[in-house]
């Protein structure tokens, strides 16, 4: 709670990247089933996410907008099963791919295919889309969208225009082709036509949108950072230097959003926006600190997957216990 004795209001951004998203999930899972806990009594009142992390935003907002927690934790588990290589052929694509990827990544890149070139690119965008429609009733939770809900912030990048593009359920109707938007990674899929936008991945953009979510008017942020802000050592391998590359260009927009609201922050302290709707708003952040490598976020071995996702609940629960200290600082 506040010094109000209100429930804390907080916006969680989800930040995406392949299968490391699914620390993401784990992360919102046990932020999900602690709320309103003795000593977490804090509020959701809004969700963002980008790629990835769009999917877990999108399945924690819909159990939220059926006030139903264990639902939304349900749906992260189920969506996180299903998207592992579970049959004896997919584990083999899966190895295959990995090792195919880590080969030619070491000796200066894989020689790639337009995905307008192949009908694997239609295949699995159908494949995706299947997947989050049998999770998902996107007509259902339209119905349930109040002005009082929760608010989902989508992030994509359209590539012709330039412009980001975070898709708003306060102004949108949420659906299905937001969310591949979201997911379209170029080397994999087309681009996604939407509205007269053509849409790319929002990693390239806003991972995840933070700058609108002030206007749930949240206490704090909670970021969910799956790309590494430090490394422990001088990247000298050209694996290790393509990783931290990634990882640099993963956070760019990342930073840049957060210090949007830091700046913000500053000027309310100083009185500059003195009677004026903005107030100061904590930015704070739960990380995952395993040093993986970049190829690894194709991985959807049920092991990798599971021990991510339990990677992200620990840190989730960490945390929350340093929130009841009283602990400043980042988590990791």
């Amino acid at each position: 709670m506040d010094a109000r004795g209100d429930r804390k209001r907080v916006a969680i951004a989800c930040q995406g990247g392949g299968s490391h998203t699914a620390f993401t999930a784990g992360a919102l899972k046990k932020l999900l089933k602690e709320k309103g806990a003795e000593g977490h009594e804090y509020e959701i009142v809004a969700l963002s996410g980008t790629s990835g992390g769009s999917i877990c935003a999108l399945l924690a907002w819909c159990g939220l907008l059926m006030n139903d927690t264990d639902k939304a934790a349900e749906l992260l588990d189920s969506f996180w099963k299903d998207n592992s290589a579970i049959s004896f052929h997919d584990s083999i694509l899966n190895d295959w791919l990995l090792q195919t990827n880590r080969f030619f990544g070491n000796i200066g890149g894989m020689p790639t295919v337009s995905p307008y070139l192949t009908p694997v690119s239609s295949w699995a965008s159908d494949q995706l889309k299947g997947l989050l429609e049998r999770h998902v009733d996107f007509g259902r939770i339209q119905r349930l969208v109040k002005p009082s809900s929760p608010m989902l912030l989508i992030g994509a990048a359209d590539v012709v225009s330039g412009e980001f593009k975070a898709f708003s359920s306060y102004r949108d109707r949420i659906n299905v082709d937001m969310i591949l938007a979201s997911a379209a990674l170029p080397t994999l899929f087309k681009a996604v036509h939407r509205n007269g936008g053509v849409y790319w991945d929002g990693l390239f953009t806003q991972n995840p949108p933070v700058r609108e979510l002030p206007d749930a008017k949240p206490d704090e942020i909670w970021v969910i950072q799956i790309d590494p802000q430090k490394r422990a050592a001088e990247p000298k391998t050209m694996p290790d230097i393509m990783d931290r590359r990634n990882e640099l260009a993963g956070n760019l927009s990342l930073y840049q959003e957060t210090y949007f609201i830091e700046k913000i922050n500053e000027w309310v302290a100083e009185g500059s926006l003195s009677g004026t709707k903005h107030k100061s708003i904590e930015v704070k952040w739960i990380e995952m600190l395993w040093e993986l490598d970049s190829e690894s976020k194709l991985n959807r071995d049920p092991q990798f997957i599971q021990g991510m996702m339990a990677y992200g609940e620990d840190q989730a629960e960490a945390f929350l216990n340093n929130e009841l200290t009283g602990v400043d600082g980042r988590i990791g």
